[in-house]
């Protein structure tokens, strides 16, 4: 495996010298995912980035799990607008029981969609509850790093970095696909952004989602805009594409930061996956824009094929 020393060196390239390195790993086409917001807020973790931590005064609009019916109609919506995986997202440190069966049948409902698998992310599991997810079809599970074991403590202290590397474990113990990343921007330094992608290279998920902060108001990282720039996501976006050349990397919250062109230049270079339409609170890109801004990059969109 790279060293960070070396990831450090290459961080450093002239950007488009770098970004010419990572583009040898991508594939020429491109894979979009969609999800559900399927419980919402009044979550007991202090994650300081998060609207939806009961910590926060942030005046969402909290809500407990959504219907059956919501899921499939949101699922068939994302089929429409050619995403090939959908996942069903809840609020919370783990998966409440009383709504566990519920949230399997939910799971079962999008694989009753043809041509699109099924994701969750529904927070830290134990073993039964991972074991109970594979056996009902579960095809991909999420659950992020966030940031840096060394920087995690200034993220949040009601949860740990290890409880995460747990549920990813278990993910793979049992056999499902593991989709697990970051949030850039929080306020980590350059040598802890290679240390985040040394770390996802150790447990080797199948996709890597890139959020960007989206600085919430009432959160302690409010005011947190000028912690990253445009140039310095690209080079993490390039490092972490060397250090990971087998998982898909895949712009998920605040793209939007990033301007049109620069987008485009990550998804010639290092990017392989979005995730389309609105996410948990804040706002996305029209699935239709982004069909057409892969097209015009002559690239292919990935299409299920059992």
């Amino acid at each position: 495996m790279i060293s960070k020393q070396e990831l450090l060196e290459l961080y450093n390239l002239n950007p488009d010298e770098l970004l010419n390195i990572s583009s040898k790993y991508i594939k020429n086409e491109v894979e979009f995912c969609s999800l559900v917001n399927a419980r919402n807020g009044k979550c007991s973790q202090n994650c300081k980035y998060c609207a939806q931590s009961s910590h926060y005064r942030t005046h969402i609009d909290a809500y407990p799990l959504i219907e059956l019916d919501e899921v499939k109609k949101a699922a068939l919506e994302a089929k429409s607008h050619k995403a090939s995986r959908f996942a069903i997202v809840t609020s919370g440190k783990t998966p409440d029981e009383s709504d566990f069966d519920k949230i399997i049948q939910m799971i079962e409902e999008v694989n009753n969609v043809e041509g699109l698998k099924s994701c969750a992310s529904i927070g830290i599991l134990n073993d039964e509850q991972a074991k109970r997810l594979s056996e009902c079809g579960l095809k991909r599970f999420h659950h992020n790093i966030n940031t840096s074991e060394s920087y995690y403590p200034q993220v949040c202290t009601t949860h740990s970095w290890h409880d995460r590397i747990k549920t990813c474990r278990l993910v793979k113990k049992y056999g499902m696909e593991l989709c697990c990343g970051v949030i850039l921007g929080m306020g980590e330094s350059i040598e802890q952004r290679v240390e985040m992608a040394l770390e996802l290279a150790e447990i080797q998920p199948d996709s890597i989602p890139i959020n960007i902060l989206t600085p919430i108001p009432e959160t302690p990282f409010e005011n947190y805009y000028d912690k990253i720039d445009e140039e310095n996501i690209l080079r993490t976006l390039a490092i972490f594409k060397i250090a990971n050349p087998n998982s898909i990397l895949r712009f998920c919250g605040g793209r939007m930061r990033l301007s049109d062109e620069n987008q485009r230049k990550a998804l010639n270079t290092c990017v392989e996956g979005l995730m389309t339409g609105n996410y948990l609170t804040t706002t996305g890109k029209a699935a239709n824009e982004d069909i057409k801004m892969v097209k015009e990059l002559g690239k292919k969109l990935k299409i299920n094929s059992d």
